[in-house]
């Protein structure tokens, strides 16, 4: 387990109190530095100073494009380069390292870290490190003539050391530790010797002291700016006393100085309704920009992509002279306890003999390679916390069953969530149950249905529907019908199509209905009390706030919805995913950044909810999004499997409480189906639905749909997998999970 830390502080010092001097608001034109025409799905930027040829790098997460760009700081519009190794987040740079500069990235897809030359943007393949998880944030250091990097994740922080070995460039791991947040960005200060840290969708900004050192952080809170905060850079001033602390919001840009001063404004124009993220600073002298600029990356009405402002108002407004000589090739050079020889170069040194060494590395000179629970016993330790797993492990140290999934989803929609599954009434023909999914955004937004072996049969517009699930045998005035019901976000509705006999939708009476005035739907489940036999269905949002409302049908044989509860969930983070146990009257929720949670499901229950599973715990890891119950024999059989984005990890929980864990599987490509990244919603039943899945089936959602061709798909694909597979993998068999499975479960039983 990562090692937590939060340091509390106390005095006003570390608020930002608005000071006595006032605060200078000025405004600069935004140029583009991409091609107006070429669409790009980007956060982050970061800059490349040269004398030749200065650089602004940013990354493309788009699904078909992906990797990163690289556009000339003295000819803005160009076309740029583009480099393709997947969907990618996040890109910086570093100068020196074994005589090269260098740009470093990690692709979403495969999550592996990946370092080019600059400005070639040749890749060196022998500096590839993979490291598993959802990252968010990456920062550079050098210090001790060391160029290290900080890399921010769900509820996670590593550090890595990028050095030369046998005449090529490595990546080390130094430390991880946990971080109470997901980062959404980070910038450093060579002046404080600070890393300053935002997390995601919040208006807090956090420190720490960066030293060369194995020991987990003190974070402390620096100051809460007054927007949303969506990236932050440091200018590097003459003296201590002018470094500046730029932090952007949507709109805007916000000027710090002493770290906490708020000194200045900054508005942009050029565009309308723009939304600008990731900053990078360039404070050399350039032909179009001679007092530096500041690029990033930008969403507006008629563009989305990369722009630049210049620094030279906001510098003048602050009364701060440009330090246009500043070059990161020359900082970071102080001497205080570097890496050092007698550590065998993998740790400090401490004290006169003793040696403190970096993650992966043992013994008293830190000469022997280790690897983290030793691999799970599940492979071999081949390098410095690098293992090398035995057939049928993968994942997080070799601790995840890897399983194949049988078919995929025709590709549909570019923004997926969340699937259920529907069983034929018809227990002669199983095989003719259907596979719901969800497109949640863009022109594709609806509902999607397709067969058991991934062939689509049926598109139907809905307004971003977020999560899906099904509603059996319900009543509308004697006839009894199937529903499927999802959130949909577009109007903040809860929507209900009804199920024909063959698995497709049509819309039904009263088939939409908005909930509760100043409430942003996000994930919902369904839930029929076994107690009265009624009908409900939860929604929720962001804010973990629940609705619980009660389905029925008025005197013309429309449906109605009723609010019969509302509760918050969780310890108040962010909520989606949920699925209930009726034969228990409870709910599960996942909390994203937290816990997986249960509560009484019935509306009159005041009871709270207890966390089954904690992030942090060693076991589940962030963000926890798709819940879904496995039904078994009896009511206290079954399992509850959990979705574990950040590390595309699926967890089983036992369905009696206390829940135990069972353990964690992972999807890997069968040479035909890819394998499966950054799972948002799944569905699981157990009912046996045909021979290719006797022991029933588990539906994920992929973030990155992979082609053979390479890069990735434009559109969304969701893998079928049998639970025979998953449940009877090599490395479960003697656990008989198989057993604790109903294959005769049935739905309708209860209606």
């Amino acid at each position: 387990m990562r090692p937590s830390f939060l340091a509390a502080v106390g005095g006003a010092a570390f608020w930002l109190s608005g000071g006595l001097a006032a605060v200078v608001s000025v405004s600069a034109n935004i140029t583009l530095i991409s091609d107006k025409n070429q669409a790009i799905e980007s956060d982050w930027t970061t800059t490349y100073y040269s004398s030749r040829n200065p650089l602004i790098l940013g990354n493309n997460g788009g699904a078909s494009t992906g990797g990163f760009h690289a556009w000339s700081v003295d000819r803005p519009g160009s076309k740029g380069k583009h480099i393709s190794p997947g969907r990618t987040k996040l890109v910086t740079t570093a100068y020196g390292v074994g005589g090269k500069d260098v740009a470093v990235t990690i692709a979403q897809t495969d999550s592996v870290l990946r370092v080019f030359e600059l400005p070639s943007l040749r890749e060196v393949k022998a500096a590839q490190r993979k490291e598993l998880g959802d990252w968010s944030a990456l920062c550079p250091w050098k210090r001790s003539g060391n160029q290290y990097f900080f890399l921010f994740g769900k509820q996670q922080g590593v550090q890595f050391l990028l050095r030369e070995n046998k005449k090529t460039l490595e990546l080390v791991k130094v430390r991880s530790f946990a971080v109470p947040f997901e980062a959404s960005a980070c910038a450093i200060s060579e002046a404080h010797s600070a890393l300053y840290l935002s997390p995601s969708d919040s208006k807090d900004v956090y420190t720490f002291t960066v030293t060369e050192s194995i020991q987990v952080p003190a974070l402390v809170k620096l100051f809460e700016a007054d927007e949303e905060v969506t990236g932050l850079a440091v200018y590097h001033g003459n003296a201590k006393a002018d470094e500046l602390l730029f932090v952007t919001h949507e709109e805007e840009i916000s000027v710090y100085r002493d770290q906490t001063s708020k000194a200045a404004t900054m508005a942009l124009e050029g565009h309308e309704d723009v939304e600008i993220q990731g900053p990078a600073i360039y404070q050399g002298r350039t032909k179009e920009y001679p007092g530096g600029l500041l690029a990033f990356a930008l969403e507006a009405d008629d563009t989305a992509g990369f722009g630049v402002i210049s620094l030279e108002p906001l510098l003048r407004a602050v009364q701060v002279k440009p330090n246009t000589r500043y070059d990161p090739r020359h900082s970071g050079n102080h001497d205080d306890g570097a890496v050092c020889k007698r550590c065998s170069n993998n740790g400090y040194c401490s004290g006169s003999s003793s040696c403190s060494c970096f993650l992966g590395f043992s013994g008293p000179k830190c000469q022997r390679n280790t690897c983290t629970n030793n691999c799970s016993g599940h492979g071999r330790c081949v390098g410095p916390d690098i293992c090398q797993c035995d057939q049928g492990w993968g994942g997080l140290h070799c601790s995840f069953v890897v399983v194949t999934p049988e078919f995929e989803t025709a590709a549909y929609g570019d923004d997926g969530d969340d699937p259920a599954i529907w069983i034929h009434p018809n227990k002669a023909t199983p095989e003719l149950s259907r596979i719901i999914t969800t497109v949640k955004a863009g022109e594709s937004a609806g509902l999607g249905v397709f067969d058991l072996s991934g062939n689509m049969m049926q598109t139907i517009r809905a307004g971003e529907p977020n999560n899906v699930d099904v509603i059996y045998g319900f009543d509308v005035r004697g006839r009894k019908t199937d529903l499927a019901v999802a959130a949909c976000r577009e109007d903040d509705t809860i929507c209900l199509f009804e199920i024909a006999a063959n698995g497709t939708l049509r819309e039904i009476q009263g088939g939409s209905h908005p909930v509760v005035d100043d409430f942003s739907v996000y994930g919902s489940c369904v839930y029929r009390s076994r107690k009265t036999g009624k009908q409900y269905i939860f929604v929720n949002e962001k804010s973990a706030r629940y609705l619980q409302y009660e389905l029925g049908v008025d005197a013309q044989g429309a449906l109605t919805v009723t609010l019969v509860r509302d509760f918050t969930g969780g310890s108040g983070g962010q909520v989606e995913g949920c699925v209930t146990d009726e034969a228990n009257g409870v709910i599960f929720i996942g909390e994203e950044p937290s816990a997986l949670w249960k509560y009484p499901a019935e509306p009159d229950s005041t009871e709270p909810g207890v966390a089954i599973a904690r992030v942090g715990d060693g076991i589940l890891h962030a963000d926890v999004e798709g819940v879904t119950l496995v039904e078994g024999p009896t009511e206290q059989k079954g399992f509850i499997i959990v979705s574990c984005q950040g590390v595309s990890g699926y967890n089983i929980y036992r369905r009696a409480a206390p829940h135990e864990f069972v353990a964690t599987f992972t999807i890997s490509g069968n040479g035909v189906v890819d394998s499966v990244s950054n799972t948002d919603g799944i569905a699981a039943v157990g009912t046996a639905l045909g021979p290719r899945y006797p022991h029933g089936l588990l539906v994920v959602h992929d973030d990155a749909n992979e082609l053979a061709q390479g890069g990735t798909s434009p559109e969304v694909s969701f893998k079928l997998i049998s639970l025979a597979n998953v449940l009877g993998a090599e490395g479960l068999k003697e656990l008989e999970l198989l057993a604790d499975v109903s294959a005769d479960w049935d739905p309708r039983a209860y209606t």
